[in-house]
């Protein structure tokens, strides 16, 4: 066994070991908007239900550990002192993690990550339509829990109104735990689904994913391809190239043979099918190729 004084340890190592031991974490999807109405939506790992009456969530925006600066939502959360919390189910993983991706001020994450917009009935952020149950919420109190890199703080969220998604509910009008399918943040890039257990997600790129808003609407509005797969292919930096594509397509027959057939189906399950295996480049050449 080893044993760590956590004031000895570099800010990212104490993170890590933090992280990886602390877990599975509940997600927090919180919407917020800034003092001018502009639309904001980052996820929270840090963060749970503290009290039934009255009803309140906690989540916690640390500061960044790199240069010490702090993040939209708690800027927006101190200066509008509102906040919705959105869970987080399965189907909207991947686009929950490509929103984390910190596009600069003033983005609409929604647009970026393809998620629909809903509007709350007593507070001024947005809900996510997607999400199996949403949260509308006053902030009381927001504490500070340190001024250095990785510091956070605390969100003290009062609900005021509950929307759930009638699909997740059992007979008797309780949610049921495996129609909500949620799921939770573990250490490194991995997840935990409550009904099936541990999955990995690529963390979102250092550089700007391009976004589902940048994906063209025959691939966007697919019959075939999910949330989450729309959330993978937006998580590229930048699209392969023609001569990347006609590559791709020249050493596989059986892509040749359904762009014969230009049967689209076929060709966005075959890309589905290279998403599956977290080979995101090769499903754009499909998607791409003509």
């Amino acid at each position: 066994m080893i044993s760590i004084t956590p004031n000895e340890l570099e800010t990212p190592k104490l993170h890590s070991y933090l992280l990886g031991a602390v877990g599975p974490r509940p997600i927090a999807f919180a919407s917020t908007v800034d003092a001018d109405g502009r639309p904001n939506l980052s996820p929270f790992s840090f963060f749970n239900v503290f009290s039934a009456n009255p009803p309140i969530l906690i989540f916690s925006p640390a500061r960044r550990v790199r240069d010490n600066t702090t993040k939209h939502t708690l800027e927006n959360v101190l200066e509008t002192n509102e906040v919705v919390i959105n869970i987080v189910n399965y189907d909207m993983v991947q686009q929950m993690s490509l929103s984390s991706t910190e596009y600069p001020e003033g983005e609409n994450e929604f647009i970026k990550s393809g998620l629909t917009m809903l509007k709350s009935d007593v507070v001024q952020p947005f809900r996510v339509a997607e999400s199996p149950v949403q949260f509308e919420c006053k902030v009381t109190k927001v504490e500070a829990l340190g001024q250095e890199g990785g510091a956070g703080n605390l969100v003290f969220s009062e609900v005021v109104k509950i929307h759930v998604h009638t699909s997740v509910l059992d007979s008797n009008g309780s949610i049921d735990q495996h129609k909500i399918d949620q799921v939770s943040r573990m250490g490194g890039n991995w997840y935990s689904r409550a009904n099936l257990g541990m999955f990995e997600v690529p963390k979102p790129l250092s550089s700007l994913g391009i976004g589902v808003d940048a994906i063209p609407d025959t691939i966007r509005n697919s019959d075939v391809l999910t949330g989450n797969d729309l959330g993978m292919l937006g998580n590229v930096e930048k699209l392969p190239d023609r001569e990347e594509v006609h590559a791709f397509v020249e050493t596989n027959d059986e892509v040749k043979a359904l762009i014969t057939l230009q049967d689209r189906g076929k060709l966005h399950a075959k890309a589905k099918a290279y998403l599956a295996k977290n080979d995101v480049l090769s499903a754009w050449k499909i998607l791409m190729a003509k």
